[in-house]
């Protein structure tokens, strides 16, 4: 169910993305007046002004382009409705599988269903969090095949989707997660560079999210044994 719903919500990003790309690229080639008080509004205001055009008749290129506008700003409104009702169905449903993932800092429905998706309906197959780690493409490997300084860079396969998940997530926590900020700065004081950083801290995240999921599958096979019991 997980991988289905996101099949939804992924492909509504993207046509929402492209929606608000046309709509800029529309206010670039407009007549100059409707183009002057769409400039410079941000991305809210502006789909917010453009659903709002009262069209008339089309018999002028400054019609035919409010037209335009509001259909891509109202499209771009549909798809957005549709991805936070997918981001709620989400919500649901790794909460059920998977809550104590869930709560854990920077890991919303979106990165929580990701990483359920990786695992499978069988969590168990992944024996460990470096496997896991080596399934999302966060495990390091050594920079060269010779000798090096002790430097390592990531694992170039594995799934990119669940890769670009743990990024968000550690970009988050960089950003207001106090241990996550002191260890940045740690590491920073001892010359590494942000992007061995953001490398060191996806693989540590990735073990968070394996422990995470074998607690709540543990848990669920302690809840369904006891009522096998009782029955």
């Amino acid at each position: 169910m997980i991988r289905q719903v996101k099949v939804a919500r992924d492909t509504a990003v993207k046509a929402r993305t492209a929606a608000m790309i046309t709509l800029k690229q529309l206010v670039v080639n407009a007549p100059a007046e409707l183009r002057e008080q769409l400039a410079d509004l941000g991305d809210k205001a502006l789909i917010a002004r453009c659903t709002g055009f009262r069209v008339g008749e089309v018999i002028t290129t400054a019609a035919s382009a409010k037209y335009t506008l509001r259909a891509v700003a109202r499209r771009w409104q549909a798809l957005h409705a549709e991805i936070v009702d997918a981001d709620r169905l989400l919500d649901r449903l790794t909460g059920d599988v998977a809550p104590t993932l869930l709560r854990a800092f920077g890991v919303g429905p979106d990165t929580a269903a990701e990483m359920l998706v990786v695992f499978g309906d069988n969590p168990e197959r992944v024996h460990s969090d470096g496997a896991f780690a080596k399934l999302c493409g966060a495990c390091p490997i050594p920079a060269s095949s010779g000798m090096t300084d002790g430097r390592h860079r990531l694992y170039r396969g594995g799934h990119r989707q669940a890769n670009a998940a743990l990024y968000r997530s550690v970009i988050v926590r960089m950003r207001f997660h106090e241990p996550t900020m002191a260890y940045v700065a740690r590491r920073t004081s001892e010359g590494l560079g942000k992007k061995e950083i953001i490398r060191c801290l996806k693989r540590y995240l990735a073990r968070e999210v394996y422990q995470c999921v074998m607690l709540d599958r543990r848990a669920e096979a302690l809840a369904l044994a006891a009522s096998d019991g009782s029955s």
